[in-house]
């Protein structure tokens, strides 16, 4: 009896276990935060800025209601690195890395929990699977970071040991589509600067394209037509929402004399370009997004609720999720009994996991505006655009967060963790157990439209 009264119940689902890591996480990183070490100013810092930034450095989210560089000092700030980093990889990734190097070998429970993070088709190829994202990121972000600490070291006459600290944050920053910058206005102060902005730009659509994606294009890059049919439709969604994405904000805000329209045209084209690029959930920004037309951030949110592809560093509902919804539509337009995608026929179960998606994301996105909108003063444009960007975990701002209430910015914080994990991970972690139903009932059908 004893026994059975102090037993702590664990979580038992992978979807639990990948919630719990994800929370223990954000608890470590938010006590480290609230170090007098780790402020500038005297004492540590608060619970509710130490709580949202770790969250929203975990979720790579971006973010933030403190001024990063001046309020958090080199131990923070490594602090925030190494959060993002983790919260990239993803919690159960990372620790099935350490299980992996240290015993030579991973367990059936650690096998499942990665394979539920990561998107693994298997719990056979989890090894390989956690290794190849810790090389990935590892490459990409080193390649990203080379190009930066050059340029902050030879092009703007800062001290090699800053320039490196600048370009590793920056790049690894970038990567995990994370959002945060060692300076107080972003990136706009490098806004007509290719050398800074196109590898930022670059290493956020190399993580926003996910590793599964990424792995497929090493092997075969140079043969399109043997890629499966999730990396052809994410190569084909991601290059359609880069590219309108770019041509939309470019075109709109191309007059417009806070963002866009003081530049030439070289100007114009590289920070349209790096403007239509983050919404894909990174939020860098080269201008300043208070700035922006009504109508540009309607669109943003757009992209920003769309996001990016699965088992990757991006947020959103996935372009995989917009796509199958359009093919879906498609097909029943046409008349057709079945969804077909470049040739292959799609899963009913799989049309079924992204209605799921898109309507618990809606209804999370609604919900939280229609709180935005009766407790705060905010207009509903700036309050739909912060929702989103929290819940999609981008990251950009018209530049309330900091002046909202605490509980707003509660409610921001449970976006961010929503968000990163996923409705259907979040909602499955919380069912107590999956119900089988042994039986069919009578079909009928209701009258639509």
């Amino acid at each position: 009896m004893r026994r059975t009264l102090l037993r702590i119940p664990r979580p038992r689902h992978p979807a639990q276990v990948v919630v719990a890591g994800f929370a223990a996480a954000v608890v470590t990183g938010s006590l480290l935060l609230m170090l007098p070490v780790a402020r500038t100013g005297p004492g540590g810092a608060g619970a509710l800025e130490a709580v949202f930034t770790a969250t929203s450095a975990v979720c790579v989210t971006g973010l933030a209601v403190v001024d990063t560089p001046t309020y958090w000092t080199g131990f923070g700030e490594g602090v925030i690195l190494a959060l993002i980093q983790v919260g990239g990889f993803g919690i159960m990734t990372f620790a099935s890395l350490l299980v992996a190097l240290v015993s030579h070998r991973m367990g059936l429970r650690a096998r499942m929990t990665a394979a539920a993070e990561t998107k693994s088709l298997g719990i056979g190829d989890v090894r390989g699977v956690v290794f190849g994202v810790v090389k990935v990121s590892l490459l990409l972000e080193a390649l990203t970071a080379l190009v930066l600490v050059l340029r902050f070291g030879l092009g703007y006459d800062t001290g090699w040991a800053r320039a490196l600290w600048l370009g590793v944050f920056h790049a690894v920053s970038a990567f995990n589509n994370a959002g945060f910058a060692l300076y107080s206005d972003s990136l706009t102060r490098f806004a007509t600067d290719p050398l800074i902005c196109l590898p930022v730009a670059l290493a956020v659509i190399a993580g926003g394209l996910g590793f599964p994606v990424l792995f497929e294009l090493r092997r075969r890059f140079r043969r399109p037509r043997s890629w499966t049919l999730h990396t052809k439709i994410v190569i084909w969604a991601s290059a359609a929402f880069l590219f309108g994405g770019t041509l939309y904000v470019t075109g709109l805000e191309w007059s417009n004399p806070g963002t866009l329209g003081r530049m030439d045209v070289p100007g114009k084209l590289l920070a349209g370009f790096f403007q239509g690029t983050m919404p894909r959930t990174a939020g860098f920004n080269s201008v300043d997004v208070g700035q922006l037309y009504p109508q540009t951030w309607l669109g943003v949110d757009v992209l920003m609720f769309v996001g990016g592809a699965s088992a990757g560093t991006a947020g959103g509902i996935k372009v995989t999720t917009f796509a199958v919804l359009l093919f879906v539509v498609y097909a029943e337009v046409r008349g057709e009994g079945a969804v077909n995608i470049f040739r292959r026929r799609l899963h009913g179960d799989i049309q079924r996991q992204a209605l799921t998606v898109v309507l618990l994301s809606v209804a999370a996105v609604i919900g939280s505006t229609m709180v935005f909108m009766v407790t705060t003063t905010y207009s509903l444009d700036r309050s739909l655009f912060e929702v989103i960007s929290a819940f999609a975990t981008v990251g950009l701002s018209t530049g309330i967060t900091p002046e909202l209430p605490g509980f707003e910015q509660v409610l921001l914080i449970v976006l961010m963790f929503v968000g990163r994990l996923g409705p259907i991970t979040v909602a499955s972690a919380l069912a107590l157990r999956a119900r089988v139903r042994l039986y069919d009932l009578p079909e009928e059908r209701p009258v639509i439209g």
